[in-house]
């Protein structure tokens, strides 16, 4: 196996996804500490920073649509099916046996079908629904004002199991970076914009 290099990410699809990752990173760390899990800022600061980062990311989500749509990389999250079992059977067992994977990145198709569906619904449902429910968690003493008749520990538990479906991802992320040519590969891609990609040579 050889490998050739390709330019597949932009300076803004590189910060985008680093600062999303880092506030990421914030937002479980205090969410869990006001959550009361454990204690590391303190209940006070934490919530601070967890509403300030929650703020930075709405803002930062706007964008990411508005560039998705406006830049036609939403492309690239349309779902499909085609060679969906080859790819799960190339994760399940392929990858380990040093098989080339069945759906290789290029300039058209940056994803394949498991990412595209796994990335669309983390964008169109898990963070809004988590926008949500931590809004609704932010604005809890003015309920009764806007005439709500909500429970905060329904909004408290749904925005934790939120939370705990984006670590799962998280978690899950993080150990497919290290499926690429290398176990660095990846990662280099999103700080360099150019992924390495295996190619068969010619005999």
């Amino acid at each position: 196996m050889s490998s050739t290099k390709l330019y597949l990410y932009t300076r803004f699809e590189r910060f985008w996804h680093w600062a999303q990752a880092a506030l990421i990173i914030v937002l479980l760390v205090t969410g869990f500490e006001v959550h009361g899990s454990f204690s590391l800022l303190g209940f006070g600061t934490a919530v601070t920073v967890h509403n300030f980062c929650a703020w930075t990311w709405l803002v930062l989500y706007a964008f990411i649509v508005f560039w998705i749509i406006t830049t036609g990389e939403w492309r690239h999250y349309v779902p499909t099916f085609v060679k969906m079992f080859e790819v799960i059977q190339y994760y399940m067992s392929g990858i380990f046996k040093g098989e080339v994977h069945p759906v290789p990145k290029s300039e058209r198709i940056k994803h394949n079908p498991l990412q595209r569906i796994t990335y669309l619904g983390i964008v169109s449902l898990l963070v809004p629904f988590q926008i949500v429910t931590g809004f609704l968690y932010y604005v809890y003493n003015d309920w009764l004002a806007f005439g709500w008749a909500l429970n905060l520990f329904t909004i408290a538990i749904l925005h934790t199991a939120g939370a705990f479906a984006m670590l799962a991802f998280s978690v899950v992320h993080i150990y497919m970076t290290t499926t690429g040519h290398h176990p660095l590969s990846h990662i280099k891609a999103m700080f360099t914009g150019y992924e390495e990609l295996e190619t068969k040579e010619k005999m």
